[in-house]
């Protein structure tokens, strides 16, 4: 079953971006959603925004190829954890 991540992603994906159904599997290349480079990264501020997040490129910059929706998802996910990691530790001086 796919996690709450991903149907957020394909979500957003298929009813935003107007994407095919058929390609929003986690094995499938960003670059093979059929959107130019100006909508994918509108794809991914919209999955950002849903998820509530700003993803650093350095974890994962969607214009290198091969990224797949499942990539993206596995970023974020690692994000949103190190994220609630470090909620619970206190701020540097």
């Amino acid at each position: 079953m796919p996690s709450t991540t991903f149907q957020t992603i394909a979500r957003i994906a298929e009813e935003e971006h107007r994407c095919d159904p058929a390609l929003l599997r986690p094995d499938v290349a960003l670059a093979d959603l059929g959107l130019d480079s100006l909508a994918l990264m509108e794809f991914i501020f919209s999955v950002e925004d849903a998820l509530k997040l700003r993803l650093p490129e350095d974890r994962l910059d969607p214009r290198e190829a091969g990224i797949t929706l499942g990539d993206l998802c596995d970023a974020i996910d690692a994000h949103m954890a190190q994220l609630a990691g470090s909620a619970g530790m206190p701020a540097h001086a």
